[in-house]
């Protein structure tokens, strides 16, 4: 590929330095997507990844509705992506259990795998073991002339000058330097990231309150859990406190146990001194029976949360869990690094572009770190009570694990503590439905939601564009978008399947401006106007008229945009991301309108 990277062993010139437009550090799935959306968006990257191979324990598990969303907007098969992974039937529940073989304390549903939440967003959350989904976009871009990709190479230093950025980089297996000159640097490079190390970027956040150990292991658990099946398992046995993630039924899964509160304490059992054994009998505990199984890893980490405290230097940038690291308990950490990526690319691409200016790239920590506060505390928040529920029933500090056991046998069978027990698990129920947090966000909030499941479409500048079902009116509104194919979602007829082809996420592309409007009369003349200002400044604008290139599928969602926001005559102007730019009102000057998507170029 012309301008990109070849390794010194390839060009036996160790101190050559080579020019790329953006240099992405990290292959993980922030890394990866980020060097998809630039190719899509014309722009060459050169991805460097420290390892020859990336893990391959599962990690994060869901994709959220948003990242889905996102994953369509940019091009990815998401259908396609449906066939990896759990399938919705084993994934629905959360199970509450003594062990897998024991009793069922409580169940509660497995984040929102109903079909009303089709209402919501086109895209339902799907089980993909993070492995698999970088597999998935790492197959797409093997042929991609506009990506390169080296592994085996780590990122060293930098030095900015002016508009530039000079990486020194190793390659790992020989130990031989040299650098690459690139406009801009994305640090993908995960929780202890070397790009944010070498920057001297602080993070604000808790060290950490729970010692946590990852097993991965295979075993196939449909025999044991019959007809109980669920994505998550909660295990409340003092011999392995903690849950199962149960990427496959059949074969993959993850145990994460509560270290700290286990009779194997880290004092008795320091994290060094685990072995195959020790991790089997948290294992075999955690199942409740003898069955065939095979420990694949084990490791330990610290339940803790981290958000850099700024996520611009100069023309680097962080990205995903080099910006922030969560707890696990929510799901939050991965989806939060795709939406990272997919709001700085079209941004960077923009300026590469032409038609935005380098004040534009402030606005990225502006809208994603907040977000990643509020995301951080929600994670916290769901750990820390998940726990305390799990410590509540009666096994907390008992250091025998029979009489701690018998203690919980106990409790759960106490007819005094149903009441208390059944409103625990309910408590949890936030915990595992985080649609408010996932796809209802709003960019210069900084208000945390007061229930992370009670999600509100919203019509105000810096959120999500609502989504509707609709119906193109002609041939070129999409031009050559597949439809969604939701069959997958069992309950639906038909004629439903037909109904959720398109949605209004899908008039929105991510090198355009989007004008959504009620009325062609009121819209089209002064849309062509501020269409002709924007071009002469290399900015493109679309406009889709309701009545006229769609039509609602639904009244209530109609509805929902009538009394929102095409409220009294009111359009809607989306920016490249899907985020609603402003509101203007019908009698709104073109002047103003475009000044306001100038503003937002920084043009």
């Amino acid at each position: 590929m012309p301008g990109l990277l070849e390794t010194p062993s390839a060009n036996g010139d160790n101190n050559a330095s080579h020019n790329v437009p953006v240099l992405i550090v990290g292959a993980g799935p922030a890394g990866l997507l980020s060097a998809y959306m630039l190719s899509k968006l014309g722009i060459q990257s050169h991805v460097i990844e420290k390892y020859p191979e990336r893990l391959a324990a599962p990690k994060a598990h869901a994709l959220s509705p948003r990242s889905l969303e996102i994953c369509r907007q940019v091009g990815l098969d998401t259908a396609k992506m449906r066939k990896i992974g759990s399938p919705r039937d084993d994934a629905y529940w959360v199970n509450f259990v003594t062990n897998l073989s024991g009793e069922r304390i409580g169940v509660l549903p497995y984040e929102r795998m109903d079909d009303k939440v089709l209402d919501a967003t086109p895209e339902m959350i799907h089980n993909i073991p993070q492995p698999e989904f970088e597999k998935f976009v790492a197959d797409e871009l093997e042929t991609d002339p506009n990506v390169q990709i080296s592994k085996g190479i780590a990122f060293i230093t930098s030095t900015q000058v002016a508009d530039s950025v000079t990486s020194t980089v190793e390659e790992r297996s020989t130990k031989a330097r040299w650098q690459i000159t690139s406009r801009h640097v994305l640090a993908c490079d995960g929780a202890r990231s070397q790009v944010r190390k070498d920057l001297g970027i602080e993070s604000e956040g808790e060290d950490g309150y729970e010692t946590m150990m990852t097993i991965h292991f295979n075993a196939d658990l449909r025999p044991v859990v019959k007809e109980r099946v669920g994505m998550l398992h909660w295990i409340t046995d003092p011999a392995c406190s903690g849950f199962i993630i149960a990427y496959d039924l059949g074969g993959n899964q993850v145990l994460i146990s509560n270290f700290d509160d286990l009779d194997l304490q880290s004092k008795k059992h320091p994290a060094d001194t685990w072995d195959q054994t020790l991790a089997r009998s948290v294992v075999t505990a955690a199942i409740g029976q003898d069955i065939p199984f095979k420990v694949l890893s084990y490791r330990p980490w610290l339940l803790s949360r981290k958000v850099a405290k700024q996520y611009r230097q100069g023309n680097i940038f962080l990205v995903g869990d080099a910006a922030h690291s969560f707890p696990p308990t929510g799901g939050l950490g991965l989806n939060s690094g795709i939406a990272d990526a997919h709001n700085i690319v079209y941004k960077i691409a923009a300026v590469h572009n032409g038609w935005a200016k380098d004040a534009i790239l402030d606005t990225y920590d502006a809208d994603r770190r907040q977000i990643a506060l509020i995301n951080s505390a929600q994670s916290v928040k769901n750990g820390k009570k998940i726990f305390s529920f799990l410590k509540a029933l009666g096994t907390a500090g008992i250091d025998d694990v029979d009489e701690a056991r018998a203690n919980l046998h106990k409790s759960i069978h106490d007819p005094a503590k149903q009441e208390m027990i059944a409103r625990e698990v309910e408590g949890q129920r936030e915990h595992f439905d985080n649609l408010e947090i996932h796809i209802g966000y709003t960019y210069g909030s900084k208000e945390a939601p007061p229930n992370a499941s009670d999600f509100t479409p919203k019509f105000v500048p810096g959120a999500r564009v609502p989504h509707a079902w609709i119906k193109p009116l002609h041939s070129d509104v999409f031009d050559g978008l597949a439809p969604l194919d939701v069959s997958y979602v069992k309950e639906l007829t038909r004629d439903d399947i037909a109904a959720k082809q398109f949605s209004t996420l899908d008039l929105c592309t991510m090198d355009v401006f989007t004008f959504l409007a009620p009325s062609e009369e009121a819209w089209k003349g002064k849309f062509e106007q501020v269409q002709k200002e924007l071009l002469d400044a290399g900015v493109t604008a679309r406009l889709y008229v309701a009545g006229v290139d769609f039509e609602f599928v639904y009244p209530e969602q109609e509805a929902l945009f009538s009394e929102g926001g095409f409220a009294s005559g009111k359009a809607l102007i989306v920016r490249p991301d899907q985020h609603i730019t402003m509101l203007p009102t019908s009698d709104a000057t073109a002047a103003s309108i475009k000044s306001e998507i100038i503003n937002h170029l920084g043009l």
